[in-house]
């Protein structure tokens, strides 16, 4: 397929929110999204076709929506441990920007959703039927 490569990045108001740590919270959070970019390029390039290829976006999505939801469950516990949870929510929203990133991609975004409804109707019809 010829598409131009997926360009994600960290946003600049997510890195002000960590604490000066000497950078390396920040440079954490680059890597991890340098990885992302680099494993969705890969399977949309070996994709067949765009079909596929919004597949893989929409599964990195839900992955992203995973981590989303253990990052939030994290915050309660390290309140509740008299820890800050700046990380684990600066982690979130991290993800939660991946996200809108990955919607902003011109052509991803007309098929994303139409992707995920068909999910949903998918696993829906799935989990109602009765044997």
């Amino acid at each position: 397929m010829d598409r131009e490569p997926l360009s994600l990045g960290v946003p600049r108001q997510i890195l002000e929110s960590l604490p000066d740590d000497e950078g390396a919270a920040a440079m954490d959070m680059q890597r991890a999204v340098e990885g992302i970019e680099r494993r969705i390029n890969r399977a949309i390039d070996a994709a067949d076709d765009e079909s596929e290829a919004v597949s893989i976006a929409v599964d990195a999505i839900e992955h992203m929506e995973a981590q989303i939801e253990t990052y939030d469950e994290f915050v309660p516990e390290l309140r509740a441990w008299g820890q800050s949870p700046i990380y684990a929510i600066a982690w979130r929203n991290l993800h939660a920007d991946l996200i809108m990133q990955l919607y902003e991609v011109e052509w991803l975004a007309e098929s994303l959703d139409t992707e995920r409804n068909y999910r949903m109707v998918e696993d829906g019809i799935r989990f109602g039927k009765r044997d």
